[in-house]
């Protein structure tokens, strides 16, 4: 007999499958992601006991790590490997904006938190960051922020890109614009089976070492690092690449539960004005890289934009817009922000621009 967290785990899979295929039906952009999103969200808000299963989630991370991966190719590798410059300059761009977003919530919000202005700044600072949702809480637990306000901001900013993005680009018929295709378009099941082993191994090699999104990480090098010496093993089934889509979409979907907009929701106003601020000038941003690098501006909005590597990376693949660059883009900025945000943090404090002060109201 199941138990009780199994059943809702079922129930919340029957709901964001029928979700999918409302949109598949509907012909909404990226169906099999934004339908269980939006229909988890939907029915969480509303008090449906939903629930993700984390191994669930892990594993769509290491399908979508492997397909990715597949994109690799030599020629692509050296087109990447040109434009380091153009991933460094996206890089500062990140943690630029994730400070200024943070300094936004803090001028807000600051004075009307509790705790020191130590822990008010940590709250905002690691809200603002840009990437790494669950380590940027984890991050603001440390330093004495309000996780949950970190943890909320950080699911809205992903929400509000992850559905804005898709849509905006269906509205204006973006699609097809990437020439790229996987290193191997055929499906052998031996082939596939020897490539899960390896992608698998990947990600549990990352998982020892402690390194974030693990089954993502992990199975994305091993697939890059056989495509690129030319090993191409084989294709990964639709099936399962919308499948992992539809783990993906739950697992951000039932985030919000019926306490969510209870909590702060002066705070989530802010966030989400201001996650709809910064994608405005990431694809300003956008535009002014597609000039000096020769890529399309749609796929430089999906590589600086807000988003998860994740949510981005599908969003890339679905619609055929640059996935080799939108994941290099998002992986290298992603490593960097867990790397370089913490040490910033306490930089910034030691200089006595943090939260050495009250914040005005």
């Amino acid at each position: 007999m199941l138990s009780a967290f199994a059943a809702r785990v079922v129930f919340t899979l029957l709901l964001a499958l029928a979700a999918a295929l409302l949109c598949v039906w509907l012909r909404t952009p990226i169906p099999w992601m934004i339908g269980p999103l939006l229909g988890t969200a939907l029915a969480s808000l509303a008090g449906v006991p939903t629930r993700s299963s984390h191994r669930l989630r892990n594993a769509a991370q290491w399908a979508i790590g492997a397909a990715l991966g597949l994109y690799f190719t030599p020629q692509v590798g050296a087109l990447v490997a040109g434009l380091w410059w153009a991933v460094l300059l996206a890089i500062a761009w990140a943690l630029g904006l994730g400070w200024l977003f943070g300094r936004f919530l803090l001028r807000m919000h600051g004075a009307r938190m509790s705790g020191n202005p130590r822990q008010r700044f940590a709250t905002c600072w690691f809200a603002g960051a840009i990437g790494g949702a669950s380590e940027m809480t984890l991050l603001a637990e440390r330093e004495g922020g309000h996780m949950d306000l970190v943890a909320a901001a950080h699911a809205l900013r992903l929400l509000v890109v992850t559905l804005a993005i898709p849509f905006s680009f269906a509205l204006i018929g973006l699609h097809g614009l990437d020439p790229s295709v996987p290193g191997s378009r055929h499906l052998s099941w031996p082939g596939l089976g020897v490539l899960g082993v390896l992608t698998a191994a990947g990600g549990w090699a990352m998982k020892r070492l402690g390194r974030a999104n693990p089954w993502f990480m992990g199975s994305l090098v091993v697939a890059m690092a056989l495509t690129l010496a030319g090993i191409e093993l084989s294709a990964l089934p639709g099936a399962l690449t919308n499948a992992a889509q539809l783990a993906i979409g739950v697992s951000l979907g039932v985030l919000f539960q019926a306490q969510f907009l209870r909590s702060a929701p002066r705070w989530l106003g802010a966030v989400a004005l201001g996650t709809a601020a910064m994608l405005l000038a990431c694809a300003g941003f956008a535009m002014v890289l597609a000039q000096v690098t020769g890529l399309h501006p749609a796929t430089l909005v999906l590589g600086t934009s807000p988003g998860g590597i994740a949510e981005m990376a599908i969003t890339a693949k679905v619609l055929q817009l640059g996935v080799p660059m939108v994941t290099a883009f998002q992986v290298c900025r992603l490593v960097a922000v867990l790397v370089l945000v913490e040490p910033l943090f306490r930089w910034v404090q030691r200089k006595g621009r943090g939260g050495n002060a009250d914040p005005p109201g």
